[in-house]
Formats: structure tokens, sequence, C-alpha cells
């Protein structure tokens, strides 16, 4: 799976989407480009997955015609993500085509 991490996920969060190529937008000149454009670029650039902490995206642009799909992680802070990344890295491989899959970190953790 070819995933795209948005620029305001943690780097870091990659190390458990092993067997994935994962790339961050920072990487191919996309850390600039938000919400609609990202999600051309992404689409274009052949991705499975964007990766993103943006809370606004999904409200923001149709993706009812897309071939990408979202995650939305609820928070970029590491701390926060490092404690359940595995889980994460689980529930990311199961999306869909097309789909949006909101996962909130801190029901995550509390469900650990």
């Amino acid at each position: 799976m070819k995933i795209l991490f948005d620029a305001n996920v943690p780097a870091p969060f990659a190390r458990w989407l092993r067997g994935h190529d994962v790339v961050l937008a920072a990487e191919v000149g996309w850390h600039r480009l938000i919400n609609g454009k990202l999600l051309d670029a992404a689409q274009q650039g052949g991705f499975d997955v964007l990766i993103t902490c943006d809370q606004n995206l999904t409200y923001q642009q149709n993706l009812a015609d897309r071939k990408v799909s979202v995650v939305v992680l609820s928070t970029n802070r590491w701390p926060a993500i490092r404690p359940v990344a595995a889980r994460i890295a689980t529930l990311a491989e199961f999306v869909q085509r097309g789909q949006v899959l909101r996962i909130d970190v801190a029901d995550l953790a509390i469900a650990k």
C-alpha cells in the first residue's frame, strides 16, 4: 500500500507501517498543499491512503469520487500516538478505497 503522510502527521509513526511505502508530504514537496490540492496530488501520485491530522479536511472536501482513502487522526501529538501506534497502523491497513476513517487516539488509549 502506498501511504502519504500529511505535513501534520508525526514522521516516527511511519515505523509502524512496515511493508508499506510511506512518503512524507515534505519529501515530495507537497507540505504546503492543503485540502483539495493535497488530495488531488495524492490521487494523481498513485497513493492509496492519505493520513492526516487535519480535522477539517473531510468536511471541506467532497470525497465521494476519490480513489484515495483518508485516515484522520484526532491528534498530531507523538506522545499520545506512540502508545497506540500499532493499533492505528492495523486500522489503517483495513481502510477501503475512497473511505474516510476517523481514529480517536484517546479512545484507543482507553480501550487498551
